[in-house]
């Protein structure tokens, strides 16, 4: 689902921004009944590669202070290549091979609509 949304934001919305535009992505995960530990272990291997992409410009984790189990990655990339970038990664690869056994996701793709810079 979270691929969908970005290829139909790549295909419709891009080109009515300049390449520069930031990206920003949102994902709440819910880890599964007894997946809990699973889910922050491959979360935690998240961040330092991420931050270390050259298109990468935030990448934040968040837990739920009132829900053990749920997170917010809360990403920031320069522009829809960055992006395409990042989901090509071996750690992005990694992550997507197992995410879905541990967690129930929801990604939202954000464009600008007046963000301070």
């Amino acid at each position: 689902m979270a691929l969908a949304l970005y290829e139909q934001f790549k295909a419709n919305t891009c080109e009515e921004f300049a390449v520069s535009t930031s990206v920003k992505m949102v994902a709440l995960l819910t880890a599964k009944a007894g997946k809990e530990a699973d889910l922050h272990a491959l979360l935690k291997g998240m961040p330092g590669p991420s931050r270390s992409e050259p298109g990468n410009l935030r990448y934040d984790l968040w837990s739920d202070s009132a829900q053990a189990g749920r997170y917010v990655l809360e990403e920031i990339y320069k522009d829809a290549d960055a992006i395409a970038a990042h989901r090509e990664s071996k750690h992005f690869q990694a992550y997507l091979s197992q995410v879905n056994d541990f967690a129930e996701r929801l990604v939202i793709v954000l464009a600008p609509e007046d963000v301070k810079a």
